[in-house]
């Protein structure tokens, strides 16, 4: 007698066990939300390295740090790059400690790039927002999905207990349920470290603008009257 089983995709995970659904209906969770995440910072990046291109090139193109300032502190924060407000926390403890009293050269520029320092980690904290989860869906994912495989293969051998005379058409759809789990962690877990590793790089890139920026412009100011 000939055994026909529907090995559809949908099938297939209909007719898994509860447990392994449950494993499935996680990795399909923690897939959408990584895709959400990897767009998200998709445009979250190109947005701040066009806004870093174009603060620079207004940088060394207006030699009027305080016309900067004031266009600076007069847009939106949506409309501010992290490196414009950088500089706008710099300058601005720059006058404030210029003004006081008792402050030497060497106190003045100490206090403006803690300042400095101070906005520039909390923009990277902010670019960096949402990749530990990403490294954390690359790294876990494939070992939920092969928990998953794992408890269907079992109960797949389970079952055979009961068969007289086990076939692979017994034997076949148990271990298709179950290895739909792996595929699905892989699926969640390939774009998440690609994507971790890509925005991870862009990032340091990024940084590195900072902080060069950061230590040019404590130059420019030391040349101040």
């Amino acid at each position: 007698m000939e055994v026909t089983q529907d090995l559809s995709f949908i099938h297939l995970i209909s007719n898994a066990s509860v447990l392994v659904q449950l494993v499935m209906g996680l990795l399909l969770a923690v897939s959408l939300l990584s895709w959400w995440y990897i767009f998200l910072k998709m445009f979250t990046i190109r947005a701040e390295a066009k806004q870093t291109d174009e603060f620079e090139d207004s940088f060394w193109r207006n030699p009027d740090l305080s016309q900067l300032y004031k266009h600076a502190t007069s847009v939106s924060r949506s409309d501010q790059g992290a490196l414009e407000r950088i500089f706008a926390a710099g300058y601005a403890e720059f006058v404030k400690l210029k003004k006081q009293r008792g402050v030497d050269d060497s106190g003045l520029m100490d206090g403006t790039r803690r300042a400095m320092r101070a906005t520039y980690q909390r923009e990277m904290d902010r670019l960096e927002a949402h990749l530990a989860f990403l490294a954390s869906v690359g790294s876990v994912s494939p070992y939920v999905g092969l928990f998953g495989t794992v408890w269907g293969i079992m109960n797949a051998f389970r079952g055979l207990a009961n068969v007289g005379q086990a076939t692979l058409a017994h034997v076949a759809p148990g271990i298709a349920e179950a290895l739909v789990a792996t595929a699905m962690g892989l699926f969640a877990a390939i774009p998440a470290v690609v994507a971790y590793n890509r925005y991870a790089h862009d990032i340091n890139r990024l940084a590195t603008r900072f902080e060069s920026f950061s230590e040019e412009f404590s130059n420019v100011l030391q040349r101040q009257p």
